[in-house]
Order: structure tokens, then sequence, then C-alpha cells
């Protein structure tokens, strides 16, 4: 019964990652940002690595992503995905935050 319970959490962690995703490719997020490489903004590894020690990374990337931010990572500004609902947002942040090198 565990190894059943641990395989249906895994699965949702999947299906979390697989919406993440989905939401990425809908709101153009991928057009800017990849995980390992730097495209016009971070990659998401490098933002998960700068946010790694902050408590406070997914209410602060959810903020950025939702109001857009601009010099935190050069000279071109993020723009605001106002749009979003408040879980989307968190689901992505927290799914930034999870990308691992």
């Amino acid at each position: 019964m565990t190894s059943s319970l641990l395989l249906a959490s895994g699965a949702a962690q999947a299906l979390d990652e697989a919406a993440a995703v989905e939401l990425a490719k809908a709101n153009g997020c991928l057009s800017c940002h990849s995980a390992k490489e730097k495209i016009v903004g971070p990659s998401y590894v490098a933002v998960a690595e700068k946010y790694k020690d902050d408590k406070d990374a997914v209410p602060s990337l959810v903020q950025s992503i939702q109001r857009g931010s601009k010099g935190k990572w050069g000279r071109t500004p993020m723009p605001a995905h106002d749009t979003m609902s408040q879980a989307d947002l968190k689901t992505l942040a927290e799914w930034v935050m999870s990308t691992k090198p």
C-alpha cells in the first residue's frame, strides 16, 4: 500500500510539472526563458540558484511574474503577466524553484 501511495504521489508531481510547462508555454514564458540556458531572461536553473536560500522565493517570484520586473537580471525588463490567476502564478514560481541543473 505504501508503494502505491508513493507511486501516486510521484504521478501527481509529474502532472504538476506537466501543467507548469503548459502554463509556461501558454503564457509566453518559454519565449524568453529556458531551463538551463539564458535566452532573453535568465535560465530557470539560474533563478532557482539565485533564490535557493530565500525563504520568500516563491512569493517573490509570484510578484515578479505578475507585475513584471526590471533590473534584477540586467537591462531587459520582464513584462507583467497580470491576467494570470494566483494559483497559476504560484505553480510557475514553484516549478521554477524546483528546476535543477
